[in-house]
């Protein structure tokens, strides 16, 4: 059975700007090392505006969670918040456009007109009264060695705390210490081989009466 490469990342974080920026170079990150150059553009684009919209408009809160998963020739980037309204993109403007994108208190508008603009495709995935997932993908050139890869992150001050409402994901962290290397076998005593027995000529008897 071939099983598929899979690369897989995810990082909770407070959608403030300052985090907004560690994530953008954290996916840079990822993408680099995943040999996916030629995403990191699009994708950092559309990773900000996502987390932009939760700190403009999540509610209760601006905590979220972002996944980025490579799976064959397709690269998808989400976003997690609790806020259950579903945001609808106004237009679609052209993202080096900085001219006004729609109503600054909506829930959507500009944001996510542009990931859109940038995207293959792009969806709201409800949870309930968990909030939302927004995702969008981007076509991936397949990797020339696939490597499974599954890695989790948490990015918070220590007051803020743990993010403790999401399940754990699968993968190992990447702080995650490596097994010690096994002790050196201890070294063994020489041998030593016994000395080679000396002949000892025997005594020559001499008949009496006569000598030499």
């Amino acid at each position: 059975m071939i099983s598929e490469p899979s690369r897989y990342y995810a990082v909770e974080l407070h959608a403030l700007p300052s985090r907004i920026g560690q994530v953008r170079r954290i996916v840079s990150a990822h993408l680099r090392h995943w040999q996916l150059d030629a995403l990191i553009d699009h994708a950092v684009l559309g990773v900000t505006e996502l987390l932009t919209n939760v700190h403009r408009h999540a509610q209760p809160d601006k905590r979220c969670t972002v996944e980025i998963e490579l799976l064959l020739d397709r690269l998808t980037v989400s976003v997690r918040d609790h806020d259950p309204r579903i945001p609808e993109a106004v237009g679609c403007p052209d993202p080096l456009d900085g001219g006004d994108g729609g109503d600054e208190l909506a829930t959507s508008g500009r944001g996510l007109a542009i990931v859109g603009a940038v995207s293959e495709s792009w969806g709201v995935r409800p949870c309930g009264a968990d909030g939302k997932v927004v995702w969008f993908t981007l076509a991936a050139p397949t990797p020339a060695v696939p490597v499974e890869t599954r890695s989790y992150a948490v990015l918070g001050t220590a007051a803020e705390g743990p993010f403790r409402e999401y399940a754990p994901f699968p993968g190992v962290p990447l702080s995650a210490p490596a097994e010690p290397a096994p002790a050196p076998a201890p070294a063994l005593a020489p041998v030593l081989a016994p000395a080679p027995a000396v002949p000892v000529a025997a005594a020559r008897r001499v008949p009496a009466g006569r000598t030499g």
